[in-house]
């Protein structure tokens, strides 16, 4: 298995490489699913009031699909010890919903695409919000799938909401998180013409 450690605006030690590879080396090699290879990008936040200033945030790449797992620690130690707890939470819902319950037809973890690393990184740095600008523009590839396929991906990549084509419709619908709990699905709506 690859571990790739970086810091930004932070140097990594080799105490610090050697804690990742501990704790988050071994959260993976629990779950022996090949290949896997795993980014994980150490930072401190600049806030004074922060009480939580070090943050981990390790992207795990499995079987073709991304595991995103980010973590605050009062000490860049402790935030790697939360890391690799969630990212062993993570990896055992991947194993649960992907690789042992497997459906008729190709699963998500064959569909979806690897996201490229630069798509990644802008998932991580907080852009700048200017009123009434738009400050962010993101080319996505739809990939055909089943809402449980689009939900496990929701699940793994931890986001609020995904984006795919109906493997049944060919459309494009939305999967999302509903504020009061469960998912919602936005699908699109065509007026039948009359004749």
């Amino acid at each position: 298995m690859d571990i790739k450690v970086t810091g930004r605006k932070t140097t990594v030690t080799d105490a610090l490489r050697a804690h990742v590879d501990e704790k988050i080396g071994e959260a993976c090699k629990v779950f022996d699913i090949e290949p896997m290879s795993v980014d994980v990008v150490l930072r401190y936040e600049k806030n004074p009031s922060n009480p939580s200033p070090a943050i981990v945030e390790a992207t795990v790449r499995v079987r073709g699909s991304v595991i995103r797992v980010a973590e605050h620690g009062t000490d860049m130690y402790a935030a790697i010890d939360l890391a690799a707890d969630k990212v062993t939470r993570q990896l055992r819902k991947f194993k649960t919903k992907v690789v042992d319950n497997r459906q008729s037809g190709p699963s998500a973890a064959d569909v979806v695409p690897v996201p490229r690393v630069e798509d990644l990184a802008d998932l991580l740095i907080p852009e700048e919000e200017e009123d009434g600008q738009l400050v962010r523009e993101k080319f996505i590839e739809l990939v055909p799938m089943s809402e449980e396929q689009a939900l496990v991906q929701t699940d793994l990549l931890g986001h609020d909401f995904y984006v795919f084509e109906d493997a049944a419709t060919g459309m494009v619908n939305v999967v999302y998180h509903r504020k009061n709990g469960g998912y919602g699905i936005i699908k699109p709506k065509f007026e039948v013409p009359t004749e």
